[in-house]
């Protein structure tokens, strides 16, 4: 169903590329894609905040009758992790400390003593029959998995690289709760470094989503590669459209 868009991803990056972009633009841009990425990211995992919910939450700092605590933490620590995640924009590297950190400020609010650090309980996800990696497993696992990552990015186009980090991520689960917010997290950093605009999964792309990764899991990275591939392609389009609007 999906293919890679890796060529016409390229071909957009280098239209975008020909823009000088005020810093005003900028900051107008980084501020859409910060309510985009957080209700999309929350929403994919159940979060039932809307669209124009979240934007009040982050940008009024209004509470939402009839919703849960729950779901507004996951709206503001999002936001904060977002802007850990543009930090890291800068940089060309991307350490275990930095995956603890996404997942530290996300969630922290939701539950202090499991935020930013390795789950040390078995865990069953819900939609699959793959069986995660023991606790006992993970401090290794992420470590090998930094070391994986400084070599990936050296022979993988950026944006298999960034779906490569966000599926091995996902597939260690290292923390309790919260790993699919921190892979997308994680994922949009890989893509932000490498010069590409922000990447949204749209709720309503949840269950080809899901089916990517389960493919992912048995080893077949393929479907999932080229699921991203096309969603950072929307992306793409959709932040060359905003720009156009704005010059």
């Amino acid at each position: 169903m999906f293919k890679n868009r890796i060529a016409e991803i390229d071909a957009i990056k280098h239209d975008i590329s020909q823009y000088s972009l005020s810093s005003h633009v900028k900051s107008m841009l980084k501020e859409y894609f910060r309510i985009g990425l957080t209700y999309s990211s929350n929403a994919l995992e159940g979060n039932t905040l809307t669209e124009t919910e979240t934007k009040v939450i982050i940008e009024d700092g209004l509470t939402i009758g009839g919703k849960t605590l729950k779901e507004h933490f996951e709206v503001i620590g999002h936001s904060e992790a977002y802007n850990f995640m543009w930090q890291k924009a800068h940089d060309q590297t991307i350490f275990e400390s930095d995956i603890l950190e996404l997942h530290r400020l996300f969630y922290y609010r939701i539950d202090q003593e499991n935020a930013g650090v390795y789950r040390t309980v078995p865990i069953i996800v819900t939609g699959t029959d793959f069986e995660f990696p023991k606790s006992s497993e993970l401090f290794t696992l992420m470590k090998d998995f930094a070391q994986e990552m400084a070599d990936a990015r050296k022979t993988m186009h950026p944006v298999e690289f960034a779906a490569f980090v966000h599926v091995r991520l996902v597939t260690i689960h290292p923390f309790v709760d919260g790993n699919g917010r921190a892979a997308r997290l994680l994922m949009n950093v890989a893509l932000l470094q490498a010069g590409y605009p922000i990447t949204i999964i749209p709720p309503i792309m949840r269950s080809h989503y899901l089916a990517a990764l389960r493919q992912a899991n048995k080893n077949n990275n393929k479907p999932f590669f080229d699921f991203i591939s096309e969603m950072v392609y929307e992306s793409s389009k959709e932040y060359l459209r905003l720009i156009k609007s704005c010059v």
